[in-house]
């Protein structure tokens, strides 16, 4: 009896990342249908302009929460305090700005809350043992009370155009944010695919006991992935304070950790721990920014925007499942075969 053909990981990835692409190009035909002037980018001043940059620019804040989410998830855990992170990152940016220091302190100081943020999850989950979603928890509670003290319970402005760039400016013609983000996606991307970092992550969150007896440092990788996390939110909590040119501590971040799990998800990453994929959460990211944009274009008010947005994340989760999946691509081959 022939044995059956194993499917390669790398297939299997791909095969992942194939429905949020298509919900990705479905979307934006849906929007060149309804508006040809969506897919529009002009060229105003050296610059580059028009809606699907902007769901760039948009969206690279929520792809850089999500890619630090990612390798949370990949060893078993989740972070809901990322949003929280983002408010307090924002808020030390804001009042070192006004205080009169210099860029490099205040992003060295912002970024270095995060990681503060990151390592406080990370030693409460991996050394204490406790559930991540509560650890999490308390960090996504008491870091709004944290990010109200920074700014004092007041929106900071912020007049700093060297700031101002980092979210806002434009090099070489494209918009510099994206830019950035894609920076860290490359680097994070090598540092897990063309080292032996990424097998560590998987074999953690499949089997954390098991990874521990086999010799790995378990514990200390787990917790460098909450410290990994806790500098994404930080990152983004900068472009955000320099997208708005304020910190606003109650607003910031908000809901940010929901979209960031639902990128992850969407993408292809396993809530089990495990697998995962970093270019299915840019590709997450993306169709989630996409989708928010299209439901404002369309006019859906705010308080019913989560209810599509829910319908196409459940849709996409179905046909990635293990059982759908199979199901769905036999019925496929089965079509194309010839009478």
């Amino acid at each position: 009896m022939t044995p059956p053909e194993r499917t390669p990981l790398s297939a299997r990835r791909q095969s992942v990342v194939v429905w949020p692409l298509a919900g990705l190009a479905a979307l934006l035909v849906l929007n060149a249908v309804i508006n040809p002037s969506f897919l529009k980018i002009t060229l105003l001043d050296g610059h580059l302009y028009g809606v699907p940059v902007d769901i760039l620019v948009q969206g690279s804040r929520t792809l850089l929460v999500a890619l630090g989410m990612t390798l949370v998830i990949a060893t078993g855990g989740i972070d809901l305090s990322v949003g929280s992170v983002v408010a307090i990152a924002g808020g030390v940016c804001a009042v070192l700005l006004q205080a009169g220091h210099g860029l490099g302190l205040t992003l060295g100081a912002a970024l270095a809350t995060g990681l503060a943020a990151g390592a406080i999850n990370g030693v409460l989950v991996a050394r204490f043992g406790l559930q991540p979603i509560v650890a999490t928890l308390i960090l996504m509670v008491a870091g709004r009370g944290v990010a109200q003290l920074v700014v004092d319970g007041q929106v900071v402005l912020i007049a700093s155009p060297s700031f101002d760039f980092l979210a806002n400016g434009f090099l070489a013609g494209l918009p510099v944010a994206p830019l950035w983000v894609g920076a860290c996606y490359l680097a994070t991307h090598l540092l897990v695919r063309r080292t032996a970092l990424g097998l560590l992550v998987e074999a953690v969150g499949d089997n954390e006991r098991a990874s521990h007896f086999a010799g790995l440092a378990a514990t200390r990788i787990k917790a460098m992935a909450y410290v990994f996390c806790g500098a994404c939110a930080s990152l983004a909590g900068i472009l955000t304070a320099a997208n708005v040119r304020a910190a606003d501590a109650y607003r910031a971040g908000e809901n940010m950790e929901l979209d960031a799990i639902f990128a992850v998800v969407v993408g292809g990453t396993a809530l089990s721990g495990g697998r995962f994929l970093i270019l299915g959460t840019a590709v997450g990211a993306l169709l989630i920014q996409t989708l928010t944009t299209t439901l404002y274009n369309l006019g859906v008010p705010p308080a019913i925007a989560p209810v599509p947005k829910a319908a196409l994340i459940l849709g996409v989760a179905f046909l990635q499942s293990e059982r759908v999946n199979p199901w769905l691509t036999g019925l496929l081959r089965r079509r194309k075969e010839p009478a």
